[in-house]
């Protein structure tokens, strides 16, 4: 398994998606999830409405030299494809995915030949673009019940890298989840948390 810190490694919530907190990621030796979006003309980081304090996308970019570290794009907003794949090549960065964007969307990042990730959800249980997307995003937003070794297992035997959300994004305590997938040991498995530190303790492995 891989980890990645859910918006950086961040002390407080006020960090959420800063600079320094995805800075901070990086040199515990983790990947990350960040939001996405356009503001003014460049490509910026944030959850929500952009302002003029959002971190530009390209100095995250600079963070991940080398190709260390896996970053999961959560697309924000519809138009980004261009800017992306430009800022991507410019950085000579291939671990990354990105996902969340609308089935319209998917078609342009699949069109331009961009890293994607489908949804699986209790909402979405038949994941759109399966054999397109390089893997599938599992997000169990009322109950991660459904989501199971058996199931992860099914998917990684299709090829897909999978990447599931820890409960506590959705206000539930992880530790019986993650009992649940602790049997599985693969470097396409991926757990996207708000507690990396906690979760290497867990798991072990190697989180780059």
């Amino acid at each position: 398994m891989k980890i990645l810190c859910h918006r950086g490694l961040w002390n407080s919530p006020e960090e959420k998606n800063s600079l320094t907190a995805l800075k901070r990621a990086v040199e515990k030796n983790f990947g990350f999830e960040s939001d996405v979006r356009d503001y003014c003309g460049k490509l910026v980081i944030s959850h929500d409405i952009a302002d003029e304090n959002s971190p530009a996308l390209e100095d995250v970019l600079k963070l991940l030299a080398g190709d260390k570290f896996c970053f999961a794009i959560n697309i924000k907003a519809d138009g980004l494809t261009y800017e992306l794949k430009t800022l991507l090549k410019k950085y000579s960065l291939n671990n990354y995915f990105a996902f969340d964007m609308s089935v319209p969307q998917m078609l342009c990042y699949r069109d331009a030949d961009l890293k994607f990730f489908t949804r699986q959800s209790e909402y979405e249980k038949i994941p759109s673009l399966y054999d397109e997307a390089a893997g599938v995003w599992l997000d169990g937003f009322e109950s991660d019940e459904w989501i199971d070794a058996a199931l992860i297992e099914k998917h990684l035997s299709h090829g897909k890298q999978i990447c599931v959300v820890s409960s506590e994004l959705h206000g539930r305590e992880p530790q019986e989840f993650w009992l649940r997938l602790k049997t599985i040991d693969n470097p396409n498995f991926y757990l996207c948390t708000d507690f990396p530190i906690q979760a290497e303790k867990f798991f072990g492995g190697d989180n780059v």
